[in-house]
Order: structure tokens, then C-alpha cells, then sequence
């Protein structure tokens, strides 16, 4: 299965990645991803999204799904 991952904003910058498509042999949830990409531990606000629809760190991924990291969102 193939899991297409960005990262955002900030967490781009501290795990170096922008984009990459990973390979996948098992069911893997996101939190399970961040730690396949990364040496970074996993921020306590750590935000993510599905297929662009917001997401839970143990959501069960599928095939071909698009997986989004970002930092929290603030505004004012």
C-alpha cells in the first residue's frame, strides 16, 4: 500500500521533509508514520488530516491515502 505524507509549516522545517510517498506491507495508523519518518519526537499538538478531512493519530490509513502533519492552527 502507498501513503502519500506532507508536512506543514513548521514541521517541515524540523524534520527536513516536504513531501514523500511511503511504501506500506501492514496497516499503519499516522502516529505509526511519524515515527517511520522521523527522529523528531511527536509534538503533544501534533495535528493531521486524511484525504484533507482532520483526523485522529490512530485512524487506520488505506491504500493510496494522502496524510497531512501540521502544527495547530491559531489565528486572532
Amino acid at each position: 500500500m502507498t501513503i502519500k505524507v506532507h508536512f506543514f509549516a513548521s514541521l517541515r522545517e524540523s524534520v527536513k521533509l516536504n513531501e514523500v510517498d511511503i511504501e506500506c506491507t501492514e496497516t499503519q495508523t499516522p502516529q505509526s508514520i511519524w515515527a517511520q519518518l522521523t527522529t523528531e519526537s511527536q509534538p503533544d499538538n501534533l495535528l493531521c488530516a486524511i484525504n484533507q478531512e482532520y483526523s485522529t493519530l490512530d485512524t487506520p490509513l488505506n491504500d493510496g491515502d494522502e496524510l497531512a502533519f501540521f502544527p495547530p492552527v491559531t489565528g486572532g
